[in-house]
């Protein structure tokens, strides 16, 4: 078995590998996803690479070879090389000594197939040398990565008391590369859900977000609320899992990038609460909870099939982001889909400033409380208008 790819034969990657092969012969491999996509076909984002090497031994060969290290995770053996403005991760073979279900004690080895033992799926537990042969120490890895199988490596459930959030890495990468959803592997999860509990929240959100970034998450998400998982992490009031997958559908219309906030809002209800609630369990940030609460807010309409003054008015109260987040959830209720031209409006949105003020209502002779209340009766003829009065006519305006 062997791999050829651009990145392989790249200067930077070149560079790096060699350094550490000056250091030790055949004793560093590429590992994971790079090796993984190239085998399915897929885009290569990051490089990794697992050597015989201990960290102060990988520090000085970048060293040797003019390549910026920095020690990232050196207690357990990470070390990255940045080559050319090319980050690569290096990390020396691992087993475990000991495991929370959270975080491990590592021992390091030189044995390859300890270090595969301890990874979560098989597919992800490939390694290649410099010229592109493909190592695969537990025999079904490769296979695995041609047919689109997401398999634990040995026992599941042990995999997952290791680590629990493997039980969310099960399912992104079944978003991403499966085919078919194992069936063992889900029972185990449905078995170790409880763990997620012992997992940092915010980990949980940024295993969620890269699993909603898939480009079509829905069978994946259906699975984990299947078993309940995703009633564990946010609650019993989620709305059906079919709804993610309208949604992909109406993105897919528009040619729309995935977005994990947008497709995280079409499984909630348009509960305020509901959604404080969700916020803080998954810690969002304040710009997300914010933007979900925009799109729940009862005052804002469906404006996904409106035109003109109406359209205006919304964009102007109440943004383009909640705008177009309501559009396209609303068009999975009712089925009516937003017109292009409502989102490329939304897209292309700049607010614009009322073009009187609180000076031009004081000259008119308002005073106190009373010049709010002019202000917004001209600024309500004036998004009735579709922002056409000018200002010469919303002065006009106010002074009658």
């Amino acid at each position: 078995m062997e791999i050829t790819a651009d990145w392989l034969k790249a200067a930077p990657t070149r560079r790096v590998f060699e350094a550490l092969e000056t250091m030790e012969r055949n004793g560093s491999r590429f590992v994971g996803g790079c090796v993984r996509n190239t085998v399915m076909g897929r885009p290569v984002d990051d490089i990794d690479l697992a050597t015989k090497l201990v960290p102060e031994q990988v520090q000085s060969a970048l060293k040797a070879a003019d390549i910026r290290a920095i020690p990232t995770g050196i207690e357990h053996g990470t070390v990255t090389a940045i080559c050319e403005g090319v980050p690569f991760e290096i990390t020396t073979l691992r087993r475990d000594v000991d495991t929370d279900g959270r975080r491990a004690v590592v021992a390091f080895t030189r044995d390859w197939a300890e270090d595969a033992q301890r990874r979560d799926f098989r597919l992800n537990a490939l390694y290649s040398d410099g010229t592109g042969k493909v190592y695969d120490p537990t025999g079904m890895g490769f296979s695995d990565a041609q047919s689109g199988q997401v398999v634990f490596i040995g026992d599941p459930d042990l995999r997952l008391r290791e680590d629990y959030l493997r039980i969310l890495r099960f399912f992104r990468f079944n978003a991403w590369y499966g085919q078919e959803i194992d069936a063992a592997g889900l029972t185990a999860c449905a078995r170790q859900s409880s763990g997620l509990s012992r997992i940092a929240r915010e980990r949980i959100w940024r295993e969620l977000t890269k699993l909603f970034s898939a480009p079509e998450p829905q069978d994946a998400t259906a699975a984990m609320a299947e078993i309940g998982v995703l009633t564990t992490l946010m609650g019993s009031r989620l709305l059906s899992t079919s709804r993610l997958g309208k949604l992909v559908s109406v993105e897919n219309q528009f040619h729309l990038s995935p977005d994990p906030v947008r497709r995280l809002i079409a499984l909630l209800p348009r509960d305020t609460e509901y959604i404080h609630d969700v916020s803080e369990a998954l810690r969002l940030s304040n710009r997300e909870r914010d933007r979900i609460l925009a799109w729940a807010n009862d005052d804002l309409p469906d404006l996904g099939q409106e035109e003109g003054a109406p359209l205006l008015a919304g964009l102007y109260r109440f943004g383009p982001q909640a705008v177009f987040d309501r559009a396209l959830t609303a068009a999975l209720d009712h089925g009516q889909l937003p017109t292009q031209h409502m989102l490329s409006t939304c897209d292309t949105w700049q607010s614009p400033d009322l073009p009187i003020g609180g000076d031009d209502a004081l000259a008119a002779g308002y005073r106190g409380p009373e010049i709010g209340a002019a202000l917004k009766r001209v600024e309500d003829a004036w998004l009735a208008s579709g922002l056409s009065l000018s200002r010469s006519e919303l002065l006009a305006l106010l002074k009658r």
